[in-house]
């Protein structure tokens, strides 16, 4: 199994440097499928809330909003360059009832029982043992609460990452993945099990089929070094990775390629009350 904190390092470095471009329009999907999974979640007035692998905010914000004055919402994420972007636009939208902090979601010490919801968005394939950091998840939703687990489907950011990952396997053949970390839950009966094996209960998951629009081919590359890709275009020498990013330009430009196939998939589990009684 991969080492654990080698894995944590190395995705902090990588969304740390990736702050530069992760609120671009171009990466607008982070927005979208955040706010679609706190929607999900049907949060009311006064609930507590936390977003682990919270990044800029997208989801924590939107929640902030939901649960309105009377209600709390901490965020966490290990990249504090992306939690300075997240702290300075909650303060723009007056959100006061939100704070941001860096940290490491499976060793945060907090309170067991403590939120009406957790989420996690986007980040739970980044740890080896996601069993593990589904326990814990679940160990701080209160009786009758919520968790929340999106994650990316079958086919994520096509035809551009097959082309991107074909480029580096001319360049660096070292470098070339032939699986991406959330292929081990990738349809909804593996992710439905992932949940179950941390523990969770009532859960449902939900796919979601859909496209994220370009507006030029260079919204791609964009897409590439604001998010994960990032950490494997920092190894290329610049020559290399100019010639990685003028095959993945004129191949879309050729192919007049205006969207990119996005799968998403939304586990919500619901604990039980104490009584033993599922929450309404």
């Amino acid at each position: 199994m991969i080492n654990r904190e080698e894995a944590l390092a190395k995705t902090k470095t990588i969304f740390n440097t990736a702050s530069d471009y992760f609120d671009a329009p171009a990466l607008s999907f982070w927005n979208r499928f955040g706010r679609k999974t706190i929607e999900r979640l049907s949060l009311n007035q006064g609930d507590f809330v936390l977003d682990v692998c919270c990044g800029t905010g997208a989801s924590a914000m939107t929640a902030a909003v939901c649960v309105g004055s009377n209600g709390r919402v901490l965020g966490i994420d290990i990249a504090e360059s992306l939690l300075e972007l997240a702290r300075h636009k909650s303060q723009l939208q007056g959100l006061d009832n939100i704070e941001f902090r860096s940290g490491d979601f499976e060793n945060l010490g907090l309170t067991s029982s403590s939120f009406d919801a957790v989420v996690c968005v986007f980040g739970i394939f980044f740890v080896p043992d996601m069993v593990a950091a589904v326990q814990e998840l679940w160990r701080m939703v209160r009786p009758g609460g919520k968790l929340a687990i999106t994650s990316w489907g079958k086919k994520v950011f096509e035809p551009g990452n097959h082309i991107f990952w074909d480029g580096i396997k001319a360049e660096r053949p070292d470098l070339y993945r032939s699986f991406t970390p959330w292929d081990r839950i990738a349809d909804p009966a593996s992710l439905q099990a992932l949940l179950e094996a941390g523990g969770a209960t009532k859960v449902e998951v939900f796919e979601e089929l859909g496209t994220h629009e370009l507006t030029s081919a260079e919204d791609w590359w964009t897409i590439v070094l604001g998010g994960g890709f990032r950490g494997t275009i920092d190894q290329l020498e610049p020559t290399a990775r100019e010639r990685v990013r003028q095959a993945n330009l004129e191949y879309l430009r050729t192919n007049n390629v205006h969207s990119l196939s996005v799968d998403v998939l939304y586990a919500i589990a619901q604990k039980l009350e104490e009584s033993g009684n599922e929450s309404n």
